[in-house]
Parts: C-alpha cells; sequence; structure tokens
C-alpha cells in the first residue's frame, strides 16, 4: 500500500520540478515604451521562450528579445525581419529583402527614415535584421547603435 506521505512528497517534488524548467526556460517580461505597437503595448507582460532557440534557429516575424551590443543591462524587443546571409534595404518606406519586396502578413504603415538601410545591409552568418511594428517611432537595427543582430544577443522568443 502506497503512504499518503509518499504520494505527497512525489507530487511536491514534481511540483518543485516543473517550477525550476519554467524559471529556467521561461521568464516574464515587460514592454516599454511603444515601439511595438499595435502588437504589443507599453506596461504589457509577456512571457520570453529562452529554450525554443537552443532546438531551431529564429525564424522572420517572431518577436525576439535581445540584449544591447552597446549598452549593459539594455534589453530591446522587436520582430526579425532579416534572416542570416540575406540583405536588406528600406526604398520608398518598404523592405526588401534580397532585393524582393518584403510580403508582411499585417500591414505597416511606410517607413519614413531608413537610416542605415537606405543603403543595402548585409548580413552576416549569425546575424538579424530587427524593426519595430511601430516602424515610424522604433529604434531598431535601422539604427547605428543597435545594428544586425548576433544570435547570441538574442535571450528569447516572445509568446504570447
Amino acid at each position: 500500500m502506497i503512504c499518503r506521505k509518499n504520494i505527497l512528497m512525489a507530487f511536491a517534488a514534481a511540483a518543485a520540478a516543473a517550477m525550476l524548467f519554467w524559471m529556467a526556460f521561461f521568464e516574464k517580461a515587460e514592454v516599454y515604451g511603444n515601439s511595438m505597437e499595435p502588437d504589443l503595448k507599453a506596461g504589457q507582460t509577456v512571457m520570453v521562450d529562452k529554450l525554443s532557440y537552443q532546438f531551431r534557429e529564429p525564424e522572420r516575424y517572431e518577436i525576439v528579445v535581445f540584449s544591447s551590443a552597446s549598452e549593459e543591462n539594455r534589453y530591446y524587443m522587436k520582430r526579425i525581419i532579416g534572416l542570416p546571409g540575406e540583405t536588406i534595404q528600406v526604398k520608398k518606406g518598404q523592405i526588401y529583402v534580397d532585393g524582393i519586396l518584403l510580403e508582411e502578413p499585417e500591414e505597416r504603415e511606410l517607413i519614413q527614415e531608413a537610416r542605415r538601410a537606405a543603403d543595402p545591409v548585409i548580413l552576416g552568418p549569425e546575424e538579424y535584421f530587427v524593426l519595430g511594428d511601430n516602424r515610424n517611432n522604433s529604434s531598431d537595427s535601422r539604427d547605428w547603435n543597435i545594428g544586425n543582430v548576433k544570435k547570441n544577443q538574442i535571450i528569447g522568443r516572445v509568446v504570447q
């Protein structure tokens, strides 16, 4: 006969293991600013999946959290637009990937300032080009201080 105490101990151990797994591979993050509107709003809390990219590569259109390469303890939340090896350019307010107009799943406003993407931006083997959804109110890969995001800067993907 199984003792009630053993069942409770097993349940407590399983709950603790699940909690440790959750804490190790998922993290809450708060959205700051309005660069990801309308999808993500300032003050909104999202979950960051830190496990997926251990088994697969980041994909276009996923929203990621990444650390700044130039500022310690600074993090950004942006959408992946360009993948490793691609060439990104903003012309006449629209995004081109390898010279082809990017068909986005949601309609976005025309980009008013291409900044460094006015000229072709060539992504290295482990580099990504990211943009905020609120294209005209976002610091992102178009800016020199953010630039191309290296895979090792990516903390995880936002899951809603």
